[in-house]
């Protein structure tokens, strides 16, 4: 894609450290065609004999995701689009799933909603004092279910259901450390950054079929995910339409 419209870009290093760096000016947000592009490189990756571990990062100095692109919710008019809208971090959240490498994830800044999906799907992530997450759906008439399966098998149902209930309500870094959403918090992005190195480095250079048979592991249970997803994404897509959502819509319309 285009810089103005955002990017995903791949780099396989000698280690074998594939790093996935995607980037969207409106603070990460993603839109539909920018999550296909992410999945299908967290696919390609996950796949390929060159690959050892991923690194899943974004780039920009301020928030790491700030979940799915608004642009695009203020256009949704129909079921269809609802669900295609919500099925992106769907497909994200799959790809990291069936992965056959590692991934290890950098949140350098805020996760929002998506965002907090997509740091729940890596294998071990690392963040700053700066990545301090929310959860705002229930706020705008819709929810967070496609992030749901991802963001309980991480953190669990309490962590979540106080995420969701307290719509808009940012949680510390700390806070999502303590209930596993990141395996270390940072001051700086140098520190973080020399721990994910020395991270990917060892993994690298690791049996790859015990690492292979660890994920099978840690993601036993969510075969289904697929059509889980799928039928969250369809709640949402529906719920979009309902009319306290386009009331919350109509309102934020107004303000842009």
């Amino acid at each position: 894609m285009e810089p103005a419209k955002g990017y995903v870009n791949v780099n396989t290093d000698e280690k074998g450290i594939t790093t996935i760096a995607f980037f969207h000016p409106a603070q990460n947000s993603l839109p539909a065609a920018l999550l296909d592009e992410l999945a299908l490189a967290i696919q390609t990756a996950g796949a390929d004999a060159l690959t050892h571990v991923i690194i899943l990062k974004s780039d920009g100095d301020r928030t790491f995701c700030a979940g799915a692109n608004f642009d695009e919710l203020l256009q949704i008019t129909n079921l269809e689009q609802g669900m295609m809208f919500f099925s992106g971090f769907a497909k994200v959240i799959n790809a990291c799933r069936t992965s056959q490498k590692m991934i290890i994830g950098r949140v350098h800044g805020k996760a929002i909603g998506g965002g907090i999906g997509i740091a729940s799907a890596c294998d071990h992530c690392f963040a700053t004092e700066n990545a301090s997450i929310k959860l705002s759906e229930l706020s705008i008439g819709i929810g967070p279910f496609v992030i749901e399966p991802a963001v309980t098998r991480k953190m669990g149902l309490s962590a979540f259901s106080q995420l969701a209930l307290n719509a808009g309500e940012f949680y510390t870094a700390q806070w999502a450390k303590e209930r596993g959403l990141f395996a270390e918090v940072f001051e700086t992005t140098g520190e973080m950054d020399k721990a994910i190195a020395a991270s990917a480095s060892k993994m690298a250079v690791w049996n790859p079929e015990a690492l292979s048979a660890l994920r099978k592991t840690l993601w036993h249970g969510t075969d289904t995910w697929d059509t889980l997803l799928t039928g969250r994404a369809a709640i949402s897509g529906e719920l979009v339409l309902s009319e306290a959502a386009q009331t919350a819509i109509g309102a934020l319309k107004k303000h842009k």
